[in-house]
């Protein structure tokens, strides 16, 4: 089975709109609009891990933290959440939509975490941000 790109379900929808819930949820209630910024975002991702507040073994609040990991780069790199399906299962994703250009932010914190490593939450997303410029930019050097 090839890969089967498709937006959200109202389903897909309302299982990550959960998982953003608990990450948006360890802000204070009157500074939930914070999370709206990269910035919000980015620093609430680095708090989370810095305290500790999810354990290894917590693979659905790991996965959260994909999730806004996710929001994070999608406002950077103008991306747009999709539904990948291949023989695999089906995963959340991102898609450029000027290229064919894919990446996977879910587990991008949790495969980490869940390895011992520390996480530097604002190099990963530089490196991230950096790789899809590049690739933005050798898949633009191949149409011409």
């Amino acid at each position: 089975m090839e890969q089967k790109i498709e937006p959200f379900t109202p389903e897909d929808t309302v299982v990550f709109e959960k998982q953003r819930d608990w990450v948006r949820g360890h802000y204070a209630s009157n500074a939930h609009q914070n999370y709206e910024s990269l910035e919000g975002k980015l620093s609430l991702l680095e708090k989370i891990l810095e305290k500790k507040w999810v354990e290894p073994n917590e693979t659905w609040k790991l996965q959260s933290l994909g999730i806004t990991f996710g929001d994070a780069l999608a406002q950077k790199m103008t991306l747009s959440w999709v539904a990948v399906e291949d023989k695999h299962g089906r995963d959340p994703a991102l898609k450029d939509a000027d290229t064919a250009i894919v990446v996977f932010p879910l587990t991008t914190i949790s495969k980490r975490v869940e390895r011992g490593e520390a996480v530097d939450v604002r190099d990963l997303f530089a490196k991230a941000c950096i790789t899809i410029e590049r690739l933005r930019s050798e898949l633009s050097q191949h149409k011409t």
